[in-house]
């Protein structure tokens, strides 16, 4: 008797999620369930790893890729410090410009800019699209992308692989285009939200008896508890991280004409000087050659026209994790000197930790991942104190855990980037790294992100603690006189 129950009780719940996956695959209504933990299980337990097994990495990466285009991804799962107010993941630059979450993806995963608002459907602050390079280039031969799943990195030499600045200016023109028709429309919802609410409920009271009421109550709150309907998140902003091809013979010339053709569609831009796959790259972070490059970027990003609020993207340079003590005084030096907005640290590495143990590892191209976790967030913690704390410092390399992207935090870091460890944890790793955050930061007493940055400078932390105290009060005097 118990054998037959519980038989019959496997295999309605088999049956159970099996409909109700389908439902949501094909057509992913009437509840948006791809928030649930039903589904974040099902992409990370599942499909990530079946993928992993069965799939190279490239092929992985382009398949994950398409699942994203055709809307099968999961979406963000808002966590209850976040949903309540309890926490802010949120943070300014010093020119007002909000990123919702300090979560975001670096660049690499989305070349070309095919997949922007599903990339951002899954929790994330921030995406960045990239490298891009003004001409259609194929990179270098496969294949050029390694796991090492002993370690939990990756190596890639993909040798920036783009479709070309034109391609990819139709599809950043198209997603803007698409989000300013979602914005008018959600407008105009709001405009006649609650309109009618009242006559329809006396008309469904005469069609519906107390009966048909409660089991509807009872099939939308089951429901609800499955597949909770996604709360309205802040935009996510995108970034466009610019690139060089590699036959181009000239300094800044390939830099300009990206931050000319594409500036215009980005909430920031980043020129990236740092990956190890395209030769001599990484001679234009040596000083007097990144100073031309970077004065140049300042420039052209002056010529783009203001948005809406009157401002333009922030301009952000990108360093790789191999510079040795002078090189890094000597960007951070040019950084301050010349204005710019801020720097991602770091790309990926061209060194080898003796700790690698996969097979893999002797593969030629930038290192990413857990190997360079703590390389990465000790470069920060290196260019914070260069810049006494006054540069915008975006945190890559490793992060995979609410932890992780703490540590980043508190070695200097504003923002921190994920990537690699996607590729190990799935899609739902954006939910648990900011739920895990959230965690962290109320557990040290602190309820903002800023509260966390630069943590690891107990004298610079503390001035700056003061100094944004000192401002809140003239503010709130300011107000309170008006």
């Amino acid at each position: 008797m118990l054998r037959q129950i519980r038989n019959t009780s496997l295999k309605t719940i088999s049956t159970g999620i099996v409909v109700i996956t389908s439902v949501e695959l094909t057509t992913k209504l009437p509840s948006e369930g791809r928030s649930s933990q039903l589904y974040h299980n099902f992409t990370d337990q599942v499909v990530t790893p079946l993928m992993r097994r069965v799939l190279n990495p490239e092929d992985a990466h382009n398949t994950a890729l398409y699942f994203l285009q055709k809307g099968l991804a999961p979406t963000f799962r808002q966590n209850s410090l976040e949903a309540s107010s309890k926490v802010d993941l949120s943070i300014q630059t010093k020119d007002g410009l909000t990123f919702p979450s300090c979560i975001g993806l670096a660049a690499g995963f989305d070349k070309d800019g095919v997949a922007i608002q599903n990339l951002m459907d899954l929790g994330f602050g921030f995406v960045e699209i990239g490298s891009v390079t003004p001409r259609p280039q194929p990179g270098n031969p496969k294949p050029r992308m390694f796991r090492l799943l002993e370690d939990g990195g990756i190596i890639n030499r993909f040798g920036f692989n783009s479709v070309g600045a034109d391609a990819v200016e139709d599809n950043l023109k198209a997603f803007r285009e698409k989000e300013k028709e979602e914005l008018k429309d959600n407008r105009g919802k709001r405009k006649t939200e609650g309109k009618g609410d009242d006559a329809d409920g006396d008309n469904a009271a005469t069609l519906l008896n107390s009966s048909s009421k409660i089991l509807v109550s009872v099939f939308k709150s089951t429901w609800s508890f499955f597949f909770p309907p996604i709360s309205p998140q802040p935009r996510s902003l995108l970034g466009v991280n610019l690139g060089k091809n590699k036959t181009s013979t000239k300094e800044t010339e390939d830099y300009e004409i990206g931050i000319e053709k594409l500036g215009k569609y980005a909430d920031y831009l980043v020129i990236n000087i740092s990956s190890p796959n395209t030769p001599g790259l990484r001679n234009l972070q040596q000083n007097e050659p990144i100073r031309r490059l970077l004065k140049v970027g300042i420039q052209k990003r002056d010529e783009l026209p203001r948005d809406s609020s009157g401002k333009r993207p922030p301009l952000f340079v990108k360093i790789a994790p191999d510079l040795d003590n002078s090189e890094m005084e000597d960007i951070a030096k040019a950084v301050i000197e010349l204005g710019i907005d801020g720097m991602l640290v770091t790309n990926t590495s061209n060194q080898r930790p003796s700790t690698l143990i996969s097979d893999n590892s002797i593969e030629a191209g930038g290192l990413s991942g857990s190997p360079i976790r703590e390389t990465s967030t000790e470069c920060i913690r290196k260019m914070y104190k260069l810049t006494n704390g006054n540069v915008f410092i975006i945190g890559i390399g490793g992060v995979g855990t609410g932890r992780e992207a703490f540590e980043k935090l508190a070695a200097g870091a504003s923002l921190v980037q994920i990537y690699s460890r996607m590729t190990y944890e799935g899609p739902g790793v954006v939910s648990r790294i900011r739920k895990e955050l959230s965690e962290i930061l109320l557990q040290n007493g602190h309820r903002e992100v800023i509260d966390a940055v630069g943590l690891d400078h107990p004298d610079i932390y503390w001035d700056k603690k003061m100094s944004r105290a000192k401002k809140s009060l003239e503010n709130e005097k300011v107000f309170t006189d008006f």
